[in-house]
């Protein structure tokens, strides 16, 4: 009672009691709930032996002796709980690994205060096996008929498994896929609606529907043979390709490199719910910058932020960016925030070949964070796990949603962000709709968009600048292939135009590359390499 009075008036209350009997759990529970407060039952789980070895005040020596009655666990039960709201195991999880449990369980259900509010669903979704279940799973895994999933899949299976696409649970079932194919969304049981703009999906081969259809559960399994996730109740449904590719991309241009895979994949797609048997690991030396959602949501708490502002990255940083990011931090402090904090999210799943690999653009984004034109004391680096699909303004909604579930609740739209160039060499897509289909985007509205202003080479005063129509031809646009030639010859961008740490790290990439890795980027013209080749150069 005295509990309830206190949350009543809008604190948190925590009560430390052994707590022993489950009538009086539930009385509590009851009283809160009758008052509308929310209740939240932690089982802190410790064997009987381990809590004995914990014991500094030998109060259980003292019990076992007769010398105390009635001490619980000893000569009076526990009943344990058969339903907590959250369940540390703390014989097998460290002091850190239990209090974050607790916290992400009361940051992702809305009971501490988060800068952007609660994730789509109102809770995060994390379909990683605890830990303390994990060897039963993977023998369970081992057991069932299994299918083999390629890169690109184990990549969506970390978006999922971290619930960067809350409240999806699993690869989209057809009624799931028809929706977000269609409406862009997902309408949810409670009829609230959430942006789903991207089908995630999982193909398989008619081989393998017609081997694994009728089956309880399938076992995912990468092609070296290590068991990925359990997927529940699979439901297989036709591919209807040319249909995903034209709702998808507006386009049916095989040039496209994400549309050439999926004419290339399975004719079966298969939906169900995930159990992932542990926490998607590279091994890259990057996984420290591969937080979770529910890390970054705790890290943007820890530092006090009361507005994040996202950027999205998935080329390296130059100074017309870091303006940028100055300018937004400048104006959300003008709008009365006090601490706003930069996520720097730079796109980590598969690209396109031409596009800069992740580890160089990470290695070039610390440079320009230890250069200081970032404000490194409220920027945080994490890498957004998803593969590009370059699906122009569908894209850039899937892009802003995992970032709405990461922690953001403002979001910079960059030009262009998922675009790419048709197969006669146009934009497919125009660079202005991306920021343009935001502002109105169903299930985004509590993503504030802050459009992107362009900067460019401003060759009078020697610097990056946001682009002045009124003097254009005094400033300078340096494109992504135009700093791959600087790179690649040895020539430097303007001066101001990068940070020269970033631009080294950037030049020396490419001039490690082999010749035929260059020709295969399109660096160098098939008469040059071919002059090279033959000695002449």
């Amino acid at each position: 009672e005295t509990a309830r009075l206190f949350a009543d008036s809008g604190m948190i209350v925590l009560v430390c009691f052994i707590s022993p009997f489950r009538d009086d759990r539930l009385f509590a529970r009851q009283i809160h709930e009758a008052s509308l407060l929310p209740f939240v039952e932690v089982f802190v789980d410790a064997p009987l032996a381990v809590a004995e070895s914990r014991d500094p005040k030998g109060l259980y020596k003292l019990a076992r002796g007769g010398k105390l009655k009635q001490f619980t666990g000893i000569d009076s039960p526990y009943e344990a709980p058969t339903n907590p709201d959250v369940h540390i195991h703390t014989s097998n999880s460290t002091v850190e690994e239990s209090v974050n449990s607790i916290y992400n369980y009361l940051l992702s259900h809305g009971i501490l205060p988060a800068a952007s509010g609660s994730p789509d669903g109102g809770a995060l979704v994390d379909l990683i096996v605890p830990e303390v279940n994990r060897s039963a799973k993977m023998d369970e895994a081992r057991s069932l008929p299994s299918l083999k999933i390629g890169t690109v899949d184990l990549q969506w299976v970390q978006v999922l498994s971290e619930g960067w696409a809350s409240p999806l649970r699993g690869f989209m079932r057809e009624e799931e896929y028809l929706q977000s194919l269609h409406f862009r969304s997902l309408r949810l049981p409670d009829k609230s609606v959430v942006n789903m703009a991207i089908p995630i999906v999982l193909s398989c081969s008619t081989q393998d529907q017609e081997r694994l259809a009728g089956q309880a559960a399938i076992a995912l399994v990468r092609k070296n043979g290590d068991h990925i996730a359990i997927l529940r109740s699979p439901e297989f449904y036709p591919h209807r390709k040319e249909e995903r590719i034209a709702k998808t991309y507006g386009t049916v241009d095989g040039g496209h490199p994400v549309i050439k895979h999926i004419q290339r994949s399975g004719e079966w797609l298969v939906g169900g719910e995930l159990e992932v048997l542990s926490r998607i690991h590279h091994n890259d030396t990057l996984d420290e910058y591969r937080l979770t959602p529910a890390e970054l949501r705790q890290e943007f708490a820890r530092r006090g932020a009361d507005a994040v502002y996202a950027f999205q990255l998935r080329n390296p940083i130059h100074n017309g960016h870091a303006l940028l990011i100055q300018e937004t931090r400048k104006a959300l402090l003008e709008m009365g925030y006090k601490n706003p904090v930069l996520w720097l999210s730079p796109l980590g799943g598969w690209t396109k070949d031409d596009d800069v690999p992740l580890d160089v653009r990470i290695h070039q984004h610390l440079e320009v964070m230890a250069a200081g034109i970032l404000p490194n004391e409220s920027t945080v680096l994490s890498i957004f796990p998803s593969p590009m699909s370059y699906a122009g303004p569908v894209e850039v909604q899937w892009h802003a949603k995992a970032r709405k579930n990461g922690g953001a609740n403002f979001y910079i739209v960059g030009r262009d962000t998922a675009g790419i160039k048709n197969s006669e060499g146009s934009d497919l897509y125009d660079s202005r709709h991306g920021k343009m289909v935001l502002r109105n985007a169903p299930g985004l509205e509590n993503l504030n968009i802050l459009p992107f202003k362009v900067a460019a080479y401003d060759k009078k005063a020697g610097k990056m600048d946001f682009f002045n129509e009124s003097r254009a031809d005094d400033f300078l646009f340096v494109s992504g292939t135009q700093l791959r030639e600087f790179a690649r010859s040895g020539r430097e961008p303007p001066p101001g135009f990068m940070v020269p740490g970033g631009w080294k790290v950037l030049s020396d990439h490419y001039n490690s590359l082999s010749l035929m890795e260059r020709l295969k980027l399109k660096d160098v013209s098939v008469q040059d390499a071919l002059i090279t080749l033959a000695g002449g150069g």
